[in-house]
């Protein structure tokens, strides 16, 4: 809530809508630099040399098939579970 004119109003939070979340693993290659995968879409995959670099690229590549599934009319696969397993 916030003042004005001595009355408590409403505050309106900004909120990133349409935002989704997806899983990406992480590989580090052992000729150096980084791969990763989305286990919720099949198919995507990227590099990069750095962390960083992967971020950004995987961010593009999901952003990229998400498009070209919108225009296919599919969805990403809902089923994915995520688990750490310790052994």
């Amino acid at each position: 809530m916030r003042r004005g004119h001595g009355l408590l109003q409403p505050v309106q939070l900004c909120e990133n809508q349409g935002v989704e979340n997806y899983a990406v693993v992480i590989h580090e290659d052992a000729g150096g630099g980084f791969w990763a995968e989305v286990p919720a879409l099949p198919g995507c995959y990227s590099q990069g040399e750095s962390i960083d670099e992967l971020m950004a690229n995987i961010r593009e590549a999901i952003a990229g098939v998400l498009e070209v599934m919108k225009e296919q009319g599919a969805r990403p696969e809902a089923n994915i579970q995520i688990l750490d397993v310790a052994v």
